[in-house]
């Protein structure tokens, strides 16, 4: 007997179908996020990152175009199993000759990344770019100043159509997240009036129709970030309640909330009134400071909470963090197979068995069995996974290494 068709007898002496778990994960995308790749510079020679983002280290290797941010992209794809996204942000736009700000922004500056994606038939997810920008150094949708609110309304709705093109074009929807920094490294006096300016202008934003076939929108809160300690215009209860409202998807980033707050506990509350919503999946440690994934217990829950419910095609799971202070490839790599992983092990718990001690009051049993789940002989399961994904093992890492010395190394 294989150590495989051993795994997969003793998850069936407790109920689990292991080829249907395989089957189902297979199923479930997770975004993988183009900036890890270049530690968010983008490609229109813009100024230095501000607006509460900074990535820290200066490891060798980095992308420095477009044409090697995807050959980059392509490697780490191909030594990640099950289905896969891209999310790419609107300042990884290639006008070519052109000279346009944000706000002029169309679906041509994005044909190089319409083309790669079908090539490879994946989906492409979008995001407006309201950091690293003159207009942003005083606010943004919640500014004071009519004309910048201007400009970054004009920025999203640009931002919105290339979606709609995106989800067209592929024949998948496209999922756009609005993400802002405005807020106040002080205690403000009034926190009420930029609300309602970000508020009226997220109404303008979202007048213009776009078909929900091809793009579906998102708005993401925060508790605080560099340069807005003490006030984010977009907070948690000022975006639940407008998502709510809009009929838009919410989206929870595991980073940007208080450090003793998770995002796993609000994935059911929110679906209770909430359609879908978007998952960030990154790691704050001790502030929102975009670590690589691990396959934290936090992960676990997160991946339990989508499973048990059944939520697989009400959320969306894109990932969010940026580490240049390792191999970048590496980075990307580590943290989505450590998504994959969580959801796999969350598809292998004898859930029915776990339900049953759990209704019926023997919560010591409940405890028993989900403990025990941890040492069963997931790996075996995993490695099968990776191997009919046609991806490495453990051998990845290997892969990884000679793609430094052969291609990273030689960027100066």
């Amino acid at each position: 007997m294989s150590s495989f068709d051993y795994a997969k007898s003793v998850y069936s002496s407790i109920g689990v179908d292991v080829e249907k778990a395989m089957s189902r994960l297979k199923e479930i995308p997770v975004s993988l996020h183009c900036w890890q790749g270049d530690d968010v510079s983008g490609f229109e020679n813009s100024s230095e990152l501000s607006g509460g983002i900074a990535v820290t280290g200066n490891y060798p290797g980095r992308a420095r175009t477009p044409q090697e941010l995807r050959s980059d992209l392509d490697f780490a794809l191909s030594l990640i199993p099950g289905t896969k996204r891209v999310n790419i942000h609107a300042l990884y736009a290639e006008c070519g000759n052109k000279k346009l700000d944000r706000n002029e922004l169309t679906v041509d500056c994005f044909t190089n990344w319409i083309d790669w994606a079908a090539q490879k038939d994946i989906a492409l997810d979008f995001n407006p770019s309201s950091f690293s920008h003159p207009l942003a150094d005083n606010g943004t949708l919640s500014s004071a100043d009519p004309a910048v609110r201007k400009f970054w309304i004009e920025h999203a709705i640009a931002c919105r159509k290339i979606a709609g093109e995106f989800g067209k074009r592929l024949g998948k929807t496209c999922v756009t997240n609005h993400w802002i920094p405005d807020g106040s490294k002080d205690t403000p006096f009034d926190r009420l009036a930029p609300r309602e300016r970000l508020m009226e202008s997220l109404d303008e934003i979202f007048s213009v129709e776009i078909d929900k076939k091809y793009n579906l929108d998102a708005v993401e809160c925060k508790l605080f970030g560099i340069g807005a300690e003490s006030y984010t215009a977009g907070s948690h209860e000022f975006y639940m309640g407008y998502a709510m409202k809009k009929g838009l998807l919410l989206c929870l980033d595991a980073g940007h909330f208080h450090p003793t707050e998770v995002i796993s506990d609000k994935i059911s509350s929110a679906l209770l009134f909430l359609d879908e919503i978007l998952l960030h999946v990154s790691r704050g440690v001790r502030w929102d400071s975009d670590h690589v994934v691990t396959l934290s217990d936090e992960l676990q829950a997160i991946a339990d909470e989508i499973i048990r419910h059944n939520y697989d095609k009400r959320v969306h799971i894109g990932l969010d963090y940026f580490d240049g202070s390792i191999n970048r490839i590496a980075a990307w790599v580590i943290g989505a197979r450590n998504m994959q992983k969580a959801l796999l092990r969350a598809l292998l718990e004898p859930a029915e068995m776990i339900a049953e001690a759990e209704k019926s009051g023997n919560y010591a049993r409940r405890l028993a069995i989900m403990e025990e789940c941890r040492s069963l002989p997931f790996h075996e399961i995993w490695n099968a996974y990776c191997e009919r994904c046609n991806v490495p093992g453990f051998e990845w890492i290997s892969a990884v290494d000679k793609y430094e010395k052969d291609v990273l190394s030689l960027r100066k």
